[in-house]
């Protein structure tokens, strides 16, 4: 019988100095009630994206309080899908007042070279992988806790390549 997979909360306290998280997708949980409400009402404000997203905020804000630098890179299609405009528009009150990094690429703007995990995963200390797996609509599926060097490994250097050629968030115009 597999071991159940840690929380998410419990891999982020357990982190010392790095985590970082590759996203890949254009779309994650399209019937997520904050997503539907940015849609009906063309935005929300810097205080409601700070309440709903409060927990997100006080978690890493801790980690990060604790020394741990979480960065964050995006692979996006351009133009935005719907969703993909969402998390641009609440990344400054959200994961950025955080204390996050996030970086942006464009798939068109990507080195034709460049290696891109098929999974969004996180990395933990350079240790501990957490690899997320979505259906077709975007919404998660299951969680793949991995240990294997080789693996951890591969995606540390994946998202390091992917960090080295995306815009900032600040600096991230889409199209």
């Amino acid at each position: 019988m597999t071991p159940p997979t840690p929380a998410f909360a419990d891999l982020l306290a357990t982190c010392n100095s790095d985590a970082i998280h590759f996203e890949g997708r254009d779309t994650y949980s399209p019937n997520d009630e904050a997503f539907q409400r940015w849609k009906r009402e063309r935005g929300l404000s810097a205080e409601l994206t700070r309440r709903w997203w409060g927990a997100w905020i006080e978690l890493a804000g801790t980690a990060i309080h604790r020394g741990v630098r979480i960065r964050r890179a995006r692979v996006v299609s351009e133009p935005l899908s719907d969703y993909t405009r969402y998390e641009h528009a609440i990344t400054e009150d959200l994961n950025i007042a955080a204390g996050e990094q996030v970086r942006w690429l464009s798939r068109d703007r990507a080195p034709h070279a460049l290696t891109v995990p098929i999974n969004d995963f996180w990395v933990f200390d350079d240790h501990t992988a957490l690899i997320l797996h979505h259906d077709g609509d975007g919404d998660e599926t299951q969680r793949e806790l991995g240990h294997d060097e080789d693996v951890v490994a591969g995606l540390h250097a994946a998202f390091e390549v992917i960090w080295a050629v995306a815009c900032d968030h600040r600096d991230y115009q889409p199209r």
